[in-house]
């Protein structure tokens, strides 16, 4: 899965990581995260995910902004550009994935679709109901 995940990233005009796209794609599912947040969520440091951040707002892949209600709490969303990157790489990598399951007879996909559900619930990541609409069963 790393690999389809690197492959879809190859090619990019934005020099993005594979730790930046994770990033890119926690807080496309959820929302605008104070920087302690997403570092829980990417389960690294906070100095990691600042230097995250610290690229990915000068590439303009993310914003920052103050709270309204706490102007010591700053948030991080993803930007326009970013979705517009995640948009990219996750319609390539579900293309990769449709080949890959292409060459699995067809009376056994079911039988991945329920192992990848059960192991993406397991992780705690969010369901994308239409990951699998290019899969015949």
């Amino acid at each position: 899965m790393v690999a389809i995940a690197a492959r879809s990233l190859a090619g990019q005009s934005e020099d993005v990581t594979l730790p930046q796209f994770r990033t890119l794609v926690v807080l496309a599912s959820r929302g605008p995260l104070r920087l302690a947040d997403l570092a829980d969520e990417l389960a690294v440091d906070p100095s990691t995910a600042t230097r995250l951040c610290d690229r990915l707002s000068r590439k303009r892949m993310i914003s920052r902004r103050q709270s309204r209600e706490d102007r010591r709490e700053v948030r991080i969303g993803i930007s326009t550009k970013g979705e517009r990157l995640l948009a990219l790489v996750t319609e390539r990598r579900r293309a990769e994935i449709a080949r890959i399951v292409a060459r699995i007879p067809p009376d056994r996909r079911r039988e991945l679709l329920d192992a990848f559900t059960l192991f993406g619930a397991a992780a705690g990541e969010i369901p994308d109901p239409d990951w699998s609409a290019d899969w015949e069963f």
